[in-house]
C-alpha cells in the first residue's frame, strides 16, 4: 500500500472510499502511536542520543509516499521516523534502530536521525540540517542520466531552507531541470518553527515556496492537514516531475504536536493554547471523519485500526529490548568501501 502507483486524483468526490484510504488511515495511527511510544522509551533512556518525532505531520508523509511508485527514492532529514515507516519498513527494525541494537535498519549505528533502509526506497535520515539536500538533488541527476523514469522525493523543513547547501540544491536542479535532468519533488515540511523559532521570524519571505520559485522551480503550497489535498497536488506533482524531469516543490503548510525533541518540554515559544488551537485539525482526526461521514466507517473499524497499531508498536518495543548489542568489530564496518 505504502508505494502504489496512482493516477487517479485524491479527490473526495473520486474514488474517496476505496480502501486505499482506510489503509493509509492505517498507517497514519501507526506512525502515531509508534512516535507516541519512541517518547516513552526515551524518557525510560532506552533510546539514546537524541529524539524527533512526527506527531501532527502524519497526512504530508504519508499523501506523498502513497503516490509514489516502487522504485522512487526518498530522502529527509531527521525527524524520519514516519518516511521509513511509510515506506515499509518494519516497525521492529526502526525501534530496533533507535534502542541502538544490531537488528536495526543501520544496524545499531544510525539511531533516530540516521534511518537507512534502501530496500524499501528509502536513503536517509540525516542529521545535518539541510545537508541532504544537495544529495537528493544530486540522485535525481544521476537517476535521469542512467534513463530511468524514477524519480526522488525530498523532505525539508522551512529552517533548511536558511542553509547555504538549500540554496546550492536548488540552484543546480534549477539548471539541471532545463534539459529535463533533475527529476526530484521538493517538499517543505513547513511547521511553523525552526526548533523554536517562528517562520516569521527567521524567513524575510514567509512565503516558502516564493523562495523556490527564484530558482526556477515550479513551487505551491498545500494544506499538509488533510491527507485528501496533499495527496491531490502529490499525485500531480509526481506525474509531471516523471514525465518531464523537471524539479518540482511543494511547501506542504503542516504542524508539530510535540516539541522539537525529546529535551523541548517547556516550549517557551509557544503557548499551550497554539498548540491546543492546532490540534483541532488533526490529520487523523480530519481523514477520519470524512471517511466516517462519505464511507460509514465505523468506530468499531476506527478501534481495530487502534489495537493493531498497539499491538504492532507494543511488539516492536519488545523486540528491540530483546535484541542483542552491535559487536564491536562493527565499529570498523561500512567505514570505508571495501
Amino acid at each position: 500500500m505504502a508505494r502504489q502507483k496512482q493516477e487517479a486524483s485524491a479527490t473526495l468526490d473520486q474514488a474517496a472510499c476505496a480502501p486505499e484510504w482506510t489503509d493509509i488511515l492505517r498507517q497514519m495511527i501507526l506512525i502515531r502511536r509508534f512516535e507516541e511510544a519512541t517518547e516513552r522509551e526515551f524518557r525510560r533512556g532506552k533510546i539514546g542520543g537524541y529524539l524527533h518525532v512526527y506527531s501532527g505531520q502524519e497526512a504530508v508523509v504519508s499523501g506523498v509516499i502513497s503516490a509514489l511508485g516502487k522504485d522512487d527514492a526518498v530522502f529527509t532529514g531527521y525527524r524520519d521516523h514516519a518516511h521509513a515507516l511509510a515506506l515499509g519498513a518494519d516497525p521492529k527494525r526502526v525501534m530496533a534502530e533507535l534502542f541502538g541494537k544490531a537488528a536495526g535498519v543501520s544496524k545499531g549505528k544510525g539511531g533516530s536521525m540516521h534511518l537507512f533502509d534502501v530496500e524499501h526506497g528509502f536513503y536517509g535520515g540525516y542529521g545535518i540540517v539541510g545537508g541532504h539536500v544537495t544529495l537528493a538533488a544530486g540522485a535525481a541527476y544521476a537517476l535521469r542520466y542512467r534513463g530511468t523514469d524514477r524519480i526522488v522525493v525530498c523532505y525539508f523543513g522551512d529552517g533548511a531552507m536558511n542553509i547555504g547547501s538549500f540554496h546550492e540544491a536548488m540552484n543546480m536542479a534549477g539548471l539541471w531541470g532545463k534539459d529535463g535532468m533533475c527529476p526530484i519533488l521538493f517538499i517543505i515540511e513547513n511547521n511553523g518553527y525552526a526548533m523554536g523559532t517562528s517562520v516569521e521570524r527567521h524567513s524575510a519571505l514567509t512565503d516558502l515556496a516564493a523562495r523556490v520559485r527564484a530558482y526556477n522551480i515550479q513551487a505551491e503550497k498545500a494544506d499538509g492537514q488533510d491527507l485528501f489535498a496533499i495527496r491531490g497536488v502529490a499525485d500531480r506533482a509526481v506525474r509531471q516531475v516523471r514525465e518531464s524531469g523537471k524539479p518540482y516543490c511543494i511547501e506542504a503548510v503542516t504542524y508539530r504536536f510535540s516539541g522539537h525533541g525529546a529535551a523541548d518540554i517547556l516550549q517557551p515559544y509557544r503557548s499551550k493554547d497554539e498548540v491546543e488551537e492546532h490540534k483541532h485539525r488533526d490529520p487523523i482526526v480530519i481523514l477520519r471523519t470524512r471517511l466516517s461521514e462519505m464511507c460509514g466507517l465505523g468506530d468499531n473499524d476506527v478501534k481495530k485500526m487502534e489495537d493493531e497499531a498497539a499491538q504492532r508498536v507494543a511488539e516492536a518495543v519488545k523486540f528491540a529490548e530483546e535484541s542483542p548489542a552491535p559487536e564491536p568489530d562493527e565499529l570498523y564496518r561500512d567505514v570505508v568501501a571495501e
